[in-house]
């Protein structure tokens, strides 16, 4: 992301380097009925000027009301945050200056945010504001909301009557109507659509919504020019998600002409399929299509409308079931270049665009929270350790790519000369760790992924302290305080990968009841100041096939995907980092994926656990052994996720 082949293709030549109840769901997830759902009602917080509809089951938290304690989240985060304080405002503004024609001395960006980059402004008038947003919501930052206010102002300024607010003119659309070759305009307008609809939100920022409104008046403009037939051709451009965006700017502001111009972004050839539960996504550019889908989802939200949600449902099971890496990653060169459930061939140097991962975990929020199915945070949570926490350095620069050919290293983004896509899904992911890791509904309290944590549910009066090293003990600690004694029920997710042995403990006592992998553990009692749960989370080594060839298979631990260390031979910092405009590199040769041999099922036959604590494991290989880490902790070396197997060695646990 985005879509433009022979832009990307040169990119990508340069750039290769109970008490207690127990409480189990129902083991299949259910697709959407042809009804509109009836569950609870909207949760209370910002108040929009259209209330959703009823369709949700459990609610996120506040971003406000969640804050990391010390872990290897909470220290990502803090690079990230670093990196945003070291651009400055004027250098982010100067390209919608110049097309304002307001004087500007600041020294251009490079990469995709150049002067003469089609794409330019999409960063820095899009995902830096979210980003920045987002952090002050979860931090307090204030010098951040200076530097998002500042930046919200100098956009303002550079805003037209008409409501039009870009870095490029608007002589792109015209392009784009008339069918010429133009790098997608709507992509870039989303993105500043929705920074400051984030300004607004997170930030309370009210000039950003004005400014919002303005770029919403005129895309509804734009649009009453056209046919459904033209719209049509228009839509075969990538158009990011106005839709999504439309959408949120008719639940601010109520005005229901945001709502038909977000309906106008419909593409048939996509939605039709979906909505008939066929997987007709091969050859389609892979991240194009998912903004497309959080559209659906949040029409789905807004007007009840069940053929949204089977839209959404469809595609997240069928990509995330089919489509994706042990990983949960998905795509190869940026495509979905095979049918469902075959990635035979699929390992490459340009495998799992990060920006792939960031929005299936943002369509994973809106599927649990319609069917609170505890295996949906199966998939988030691997998806969240394995395809987005490695995906950054300690400077806070990004990767593009998650590279799975096998002797791949890395390949990081540069301070200020490369900008791509992932560079600001990047920039907001890691500004939103303390996102998703509790829910609730009416009553009751979810705890969904084991992260150091403190959880602030004011209208509960209570607040609950997760601590825990895990993945690196085996175990999470939760502590409450309360006001006054509470009935509620407390549901943990046990996860699919849990090992066997696994209890739980109620200040100190054990209970003689827990839950099937996959499913909550639900703790329904009247609680007490000072009450304390810790539950075990026994780790296990299993294996997982590549979809279409069972005989390359991924090893994980746990949630964690382990990669074998192949060292750093070869390997310069020029093929490790590079900005848009670097000279090429040679590409690494493609390595063969290690051999492994074992008798029977078992990976301990071949891969050994050398320190839980440290995450530090051996394989045995063919050609002796060999370190083996979590992907996530691999940097500065070469790496490979999949193991080549003789047939039959090994079956899939």
């Amino acid at each position: 992301m985005p879509e433009r082949v022979d832009h990307r293709r040169r990119f990508l030549k340069r750039a290769a380097t109970t008490l207690a109840s127990l409480a189990v769901l129902p083991k299949a997830m259910a697709l959407a009925p042809d009804v509109a759902d009836t569950a609870t009602p909207a949760t209370p917080g910002f108040a929009p000027g259209v209330q959703d509809q009823p369709v949700r089951r459990v609610y996120p938290f506040d971003l406000r009301q969640v804050r990391l304690l010390d872990s290897d989240f909470s220290r990502a985060a803090a690079n990230n945050q670093r990196y945003l304080h070291t651009l400055p405002v004027d250098r982010l503004v100067h390209t919608f200056r110049v097309q304002a024609g307001i004087p500007s001395s600041a020294k251009p960006l490079r990469g995709w945010e150049k002067p003469d980059c089609e794409l330019r402004g999409h960063f820095t008038g899009g995902h830096y504001l979210s980003a920045v947003a987002i952090a002050y919501a979860t931090t307090g930052d204030q010098e951040l909301k200076q530097r998002g206010d500042e930046l919200v102002a100098a956009l303002a300024a550079c805003q037209q009557p008409n409501g039009y607010l870009s870095a490029f003119p608007s002589s792109f659309f015209d392009r784009l109507s008339s069918g010429q070759k133009v790098w997608a305009p709507f992509y870039t307008i989303h993105k500043i659509l929705v920074g400051m609809l984030d300004m607004h939100e997170y930030a309370g920022n009210a000039q950003a919504l004005q400014v919002a409104v303005g770029i919403g008046n005129w895309t509804v403009r734009w649009l009453n020019g056209f046919s459904d037939a033209e719209m049509a051709h228009i839509l075969k451009t990538e158009y990011g998600g106005m839709n999504d965006g439309l959408y949120r700017l008719y639940a601010i502001t109520g005005n229901g002409r945001y709502l038909d111009a977000a309906h106008r972004f419909d593409q048939a050839s996509l939605f039709d399929p979906l909505s008939a539960h066929r997987d007709e996504l091969q050859g389609l550019h892979s991240n194009t299509q998912i903004p497309k889908v959080l559209g659906a989802a949040r029409r789905y939200e807004l007007t009840g409308e069940p053929r949204y949600r089977r839209i959404a449902e469809f595609f997240w099971e069928t990509v995330t079931r089919n489509r994706s890496y042990a990983t949960g990653g998905s795509s190869n060169d940026e495509f979905w270049n095979t049918p469902p459930g075959d990635l035979k061939g699929q390992l490459g140097l340009y495998s799992a665009e990060c920006c792939v991962a960031y929005n299936l975990m943002k369509l994973t929020r809106h599927i649990y929270a319609w069917n609170g199915d505890p295996r949906a945070f199966d998939y988030y949570e691997r998806t969240l350790y394995n395809a987005r926490l490695g995906t950054q350095d300690g400077d806070g620069m990004k990767l593009y790519y998650y590279p799975l050919q096998p002797g791949a290293a890395k390949f990081y983004n540069s301070p200020t000369d490369s900008f791509w896509c992932c560079t600001g899904t990047g920039a907001e992911e890691f500004a939103r760790f303390n996102d998703n890791i509790y829910f609730r509904d009416h009553d009751d309290l979810y705890v969904n992924l084991f992260i150091p944590s403190e959880l602030d549910w004011k209208e509960r009066k209570l607040r609950l302290r997760q601590e825990t090293a895990f993945p690196r003990e085996p175990l999470t600690k939760l502590k409450l305080s309360l006001a006054a004694p509470t009935t509620f029920a407390l549901n943990l997710r046990v996860p699919s990968w849990i090992g066997s042995g696994a209890r739980v403990r109620i200040n100190d006592q054990p209970l003689d009841v827990f839950a099937s992998p996959g499913s909550y553990l639900t703790l329904q009692r009247e609680w007490h100041d000072g009450d304390r749960v810790e539950m075990d989370l026994p780790m296990r080594l299993s294996t997982e096939s590549l979809p279409g060839d069972d005989n390359l298979q991924a090893t994980l631990y746990g949630p964690l995907v382990l990669a074998a260390r192949l060292g750093d031979k070869g390997l310069t910092r020029d093929m490790q980092y590079c900005g848009y405009d670097a000279a090429p590199k040679p590409e690494p040769k493609p390595w063969p994926a290690p051999r492994v041999t074992a008798s029977g099922t078992n990976e301990a036959t071949w891969m050994n656990v050398l320190s839980a604590q440290d995450l530090r494991f051996e394989a045995q290989t063919r050609d002796g052994k060999l370190p083996v880490a979590p992907l996530n902790q691999v940097h500065g070396e070469r790496y490979a996720v999949y193991w080549q197997t003789e047939p039959g060695a090994l079956g899939n646990s």
